[in-house]
């Protein structure tokens, strides 16, 4: 069992890898494609916050590449250092993208709402599910009972169902983060599919994890429920 669990972990990782290599690749490659309007990373952040009515989010900049992310606790649009001070597409698109979160949760967004609650649950399964499973399949091996495999098994579906409700977050992001740049003309028609094109490709790394993540639970499932 703990091969196959293995075996699965390395195809996705390998998946998963490729993904952030593309995404990569396509960063440098809009990177390359300078705004018209001549704008930062920092001043689009800045103004799609101030056309959202938001002004209790600071936008700063962080070390790193791909390091974006929206912090709620402080409130804070953290940006990559390149995305803070370049004015280009790649940057126009992960900045407005960052900012989408940050409207999200000031306008109480369900899907982001709940994956914050589930935070703590996940933060708890993830560090005791590899214990707990092992533990589980040698007492189930042993004596048969599958009570505590099973419970590694649900520690796990808290980080599945985490990865899942992810999935909504991240795409109405960068929905919203599209719709907005043309919307207000920040970014031209070429510049926009530059955009568009970063962004879905940064959603997939989502997407990866997700299936990933589908498949190793439902391995775990078939696996404990064939041994009883």
């Amino acid at each position: 069992m703990y091969i196959g669990y293995v075996i699965i972990g390395v195809i996705f990782a390998a998946i998963s890898s490729w993904v952030g290599a593309k995404l990569k690749s396509k960063f440098r490659y809009y990177s390359q494609v300078s705004l018209r309007n001549g704008m930062s990373g920092k001043e689009i952040a800045e103004k799609m916050l101030h056309d959202h009515g938001i002004t209790d989010v600071k936008v700063i900049s962080v070390s790193g590449q791909l390091t974006d992310h929206y912090n709620p606790r402080n409130k804070t649009v953290n940006l990559s250092e390149p995305v803070y001070m370049q004015r280009n597409a790649a940057a126009a698109a992960v900045a407005a993208h960052e900012c989408g979160h940050a409207v999200q949760h000031a306008q109480a967004y369900q899907w982001l709402t709940l994956r914050s609650k589930l935070v703590p649950v996940v933060n708890i399964g993830a560090k005791a599910f590899n214990i707990v499973i092992m533990v589980g399949i040698g007492i189930l091996a042993t004596t048969g009972n599958p009570l505590v495999a099973w419970l590694g098994v649900a520690l796990f579906a808290t980080t599945t169902l985490f990865s899942l409700i992810t999935l909504p977050v991240e795409y109405d992001a960068s929905n919203r983060a599209l719709k907005w740049m043309q919307r207000e003309h920040i970014v031209t028609d070429q510049e926009h599919s530059g955009a568009k094109d970063s962004l879905k490709w940064a959603a997939r790394t989502y997407l990866v994890a997700a299936i990933g993540s589908i498949a190793t639970l439902l391995y775990l499932v078939f696996n404990i429920a064939a041994r009883r």
